[in-house]
């Protein structure tokens, strides 16, 4: 038992659920923050939360990271071990229809969590960023240590602008920080939003799916319980400055203040005719398809190079498809009562 206490925000999302309960499995206090917003599906949220609330050590404080006052609220339950902020406004293609949104969460909501952090003095800040955020980038596999200065989307602008505001932080008032970039996350009580979902979803209803760039699109697909084994392997390692670091040639990843950047992804790229012909063998059943263009804001390829997060957290994604894929398949069966 660990007997630590954390605060995780996004607690009713995709993965700040399934890292609650990781935390709350070991023995650790969480206070959960979440908005339970309407993005997606609330009744998916409520669920997922209706397998928290139970815990003994868990609370649940209800509130938009936008707002200031909640924000605080919500620290008022600390002192924490570690602040692990995974809630956000997320989706590429839904930024391009409600970019305000965005800024909302993802901008203010980032400042009241630092300020909050700043005013606490919590020894640790774990956020979430995204493969995203290397944009137009294609020296592969992605590595923390290019630029990432192209961002595609705003959503992706915004995750990188997380990245900085946080490092101006860390350099301010030594605030450890450290920011993960997510790789196309799945698995059980995953975010309808997502491409494999509406994939399962069409399959059993009998409708066809549009496979993007052809169906040529490459993905690395990492498996939740990776996500959430990463997440917990870097929040006990508070983020220390870079022995070594050259001003004059700085490296992107690394820092005199107390910031790092890691990619978790499972560094297998996939492409995604082959990730459909893994989600139809679980199902049991054949997808008919509509070939379409690039869509605005995507990428054709992801790929995490993760030998920082191997070398620094002694871990590495590994979970392959073709485990992963059955267990949400048969999760989505169960919940939906296919």
């Amino acid at each position: 038992m660990s007997g630590k206490r954390y605060l995780v925000t996004g607690a009713a999302g995709f993965i700040g659920f399934a890292t609650a309960q990781a935390l709350l499995a070991r023995g650790d206090e969480v206070i959960g923050f979440d908005s339970v917003n309407d993005y997606y599906d609330p009744a998916l949220k409520e669920a997922r939360l209706a397998l928290l609330r139970p815990e003994a050590a868990f609370r649940f404080e209800k509130g938009d990271l936008a707002d200031r006052g909640a924000v605080e609220k919500a620290f008022a339950a600390g002192p924490f071990d570690a602040v692990i902020h995974l809630g956000a406004q997320a989706g590429v293609r839904y930024s391009l229809e409600n970019p305000h949104a965005y800024a909302a969460s993802n901008l203010t909501g980032f400042l009241n969590i630092l300020e909050a952090c700043r005013a606490a003095q919590t020894p640790h800040l774990v956020y979430a960023s995204s493969s995203s955020v290397y944009g137009l980038e294609e020296a592969f596999p992605f590595s923390e240590h290019a630029c990432a200065g192209h961002p595609v989307s705003l959503y992706a602008a915004t995750k990188r602008a997380n990245e900085l505001m946080a490092h101006s932080y860390a350099h301010l008032f030594r605030i450890p920080c450290t920011g993960l970039r997510f790789f196309t996350v799945y698995g059980p009580w995953g975010r309808p939003d997502m491409a494999y979902f509406k994939f399962a979803k069409a399959i059993f209803e009998g409708r066809p799916i549009d496979l993007y760039n052809y169906g040529e699109m490459e993905r690395d697909f990492t498996y939740v319980d990776d996500i959430v084994k990463g997440i917990l392997a870097i929040a006990e390692r508070p983020a220390a400055p870079a022995e070594g670091f050259d001003p004059a040639k700085p490296d992107p990843a690394l820092s005199p203040a107390p910031w790092r950047i890691y990619n978790i992804g499972n560094h297998t790229p996939v492409k995604l005719r082959r990730f459909v012909e893994i989600l139809e063998n679980a199902i049991g059943k054949k997808a008919e398809t509509n070939l379409r263009p690039m869509q605005p804001g995507d990428v054709k390829a992801t790929a995490a190079d993760v030998e920082d997060l191997a070398r620094d957290a002694g871990f590495a994604p590994a979970t392959p498809l073709e485990v992963g894929i059955p267990r949400f398949v048969a999760w989505y069966r169960a919940y939906y009562r296919v």
